[in-house]
């Protein structure tokens, strides 16, 4: 597509969570300090949440890539499980071979006996969930129960959750009071303002490979600021368009005018209404065009 064209080994702003293009964003930062400091305390519940798009899974990934080598993982992406699937989930992950007609008293002696195993190596094991909020009420409770071991100083399964803010909802049913008073520590992941996108997508060309000149100015990264609120996934959405728009225009600059196409054609992206006043006559152009541009450059790409 344009990797050629702007000096670039691979695409910078896909949609994947890719630990190889993170970006220290403030709150990311801040959130990992939390997380590794909950665990060296041994407390039994963590919660990370944060809007779609805000890079909870990367840093979810990140966080997995870089524990302590004497912590046991578990991890857990799609949790929208029944208690049973869940328990057989935790097991598997743990290295807990049980079979089939094993019922539920049998399959939580199994984990807690693994759990045990592991205290005694001088280990730690710690279960991460992604997208927590997913999880039934019920698979909640039995996560909490299976938490319910532990030595007179720590937890033997500490519990991190990732979570969209639908997870806070959720644990405030009276029926999982119990579970939320466990959560010792909690972080909610903060949007990027103006001069962080700038960064993060400059960032992420250099990652890429791209030489090192400016490709998108702060006058397009306040454009995309407005129409994203700096949520992470929706910025990697527009510089994508963009550079294809610049690509197809033979341009080694992104400029104002590809970001507005660009936004345009993202329906998850508005203008605030005083935004919008003053680009009106462009959007309405944008709104005419961008198809046509978009797939003459998909064409020149061979993706169509």
């Amino acid at each position: 597509m344009y990797l050629y064209h702007f000096g670039i080994r691979e695409l910078p702003f896909t949609l994947t969570p890719n630990t190889s293009f993170f970006y220290g964003l403030p709150s990311h930062i801040e959130a990992s300090e939390v997380l590794l400091t909950a665990l060296k305390s041994g407390e039994g519940f963590i919660k990370v949440t944060g809007e779609v798009g805000t890079g909870k899974t990367l840093i979810c990934r990140k966080f997995l890539n870089e524990l302590p080598a004497h912590f046991q993982s578990a991890y857990i992406p799609n949790p929208l499980l029944s208690p049973d699937e869940l328990r057989r989930a935790v097991a598997s992950e743990l290295g807990v071979d049980i079979g089939q007609t094993c019922d539920q008293q049998r399959f939580t002696q199994c984990i807690q006996e693994r759990l045990i195993d592991i205290n005694a190596q001088q280990r730690s094991a710690v279960l991460v969930i992604d997208e927590a909020q997913a999880l039934p009420v019920e698979s909640i409770e039995a996560l909490r129960l299976m938490t319910n071991l532990e030595t007179e100083s720590r937890k033997l399964l500490q519990v991190v959750l990732f979570g969209q803010p639908e997870l806070n909802q959720k644990l405030s049913m009276p029926e999982l009071r119990q579970l939320k008073q466990r959560i010792t520590f909690s972080y909610s992941l903060s949007h990027m303002d103006t001069d962080q996108i700038y960064h993060y997508v400059k960032h992420r060309l250099v990652v890429a490979g791209h030489p090192g000149e400016v490709v998108f100015d702060l006058a397009c990264c306040r454009l995309m600021f407005m129409a994203t609120k700096g949520t992470p996934r929706l910025v990697n959405v527009l510089c994508h368009k963009a550079m294809m728009l610049a690509y197809g225009e033979g341009k080694y600059k992104v400029d104002v005018s590809h970001i507005k196409l660009a936004i345009a054609d993202t329906e998850a992206t508005t203008l605030p209404w005083y935004a919008s006043l003053a680009l009106w006559p462009s959007l309405v152009a944008a709104g005419a065009v961008v198809s046509v541009t978009l797939t003459n450059v998909l064409e020149l790409g061979g993706m169509v």
